[in-house]
C-alpha cells in the first residue's frame, strides 16, 4: 500500500514543478515559496482536523518536537532553493536534479538510521546519481 502513496506523492511533486514554473513568472521565488507555504499550512491542518488527529499533539515528546522542527527547517530550505532553481532553470533539468535527494536519503539512512542497503537499492542510487551528472553536464 505504501507504494500507492509514494506514486501519488511523486505525481503531485511533478505538478509542483509545472505549476510553480508558470506561477512564478515575474514573482520573486522567496515570495512564491512563502505563498505556497501558507496554502500548505491550511491544507495540512485541515487534513489533520478532518482525520481527528489534533488531540494527539499533546502526546508528542521532546524528541518528536526536535526532529519535526529540524524536518520543517530542512523542508523550508529545500523549498526556497528549489523555487530559486526553478526560476533560473528549466523544469526538465531542475526536477530530476532535485530527485538526487533520493540517493542522498539512501546514504544518510545508512549512516544515521543504520538501514541495510541491498544491491538493488545501491544500483538504483548509482543510476540516480549517474543520471543527475548527465543532466548537469
Amino acid at each position: 500500500m505504501w507504494w500507492i502513496y509514494a506514486l501519488l506523492s511523486a505525481s503531485f511533486a511533478a505538478l509542483v514543478a509545472i505549476f510553480a514554473k508558470v506561477g512564478m513568472k515575474g514573482v520573486d521565488s522567496d515570495l512564491a515559496t512563502a505563498i505556497r507555504t501558507v496554502i500548505i499550512l491550511v491544507i495540512a491542518w485541515s487534513w489533520v482536523w478532518w482525520k481527528g488527529g489534533v488531540p494527539q499533539i499533546h502526546s508528542l515528546t521532546r524528541q518528536n518536537w526536535l526532529f519535526l522542527t529540524l524536518s520543517g527547517i530542512a523542508t523550508g530550505c529545500s523549498w526556497l532553493f528549489y523555487f530559486k532553481a526553478l526560476q533560473l532553470g528549466e523544469v526538465s533539468q531542475v526536477a530530476p536534479v532535485d530527485k538526487l535527494s533520493v540517493a542522498i536519503a539512501i546514504i544518510l539512512s545508512v549512516i544515521f538510521l543504520k538501514e541495510v542497503i541491498t544491491w538493488k537499492i545501491a544500483i538504483g542510487a548509482l543510476l540516480i546519481i549517474s543520471g543527475t551528472i548527465v543532466l548537469i553536464f
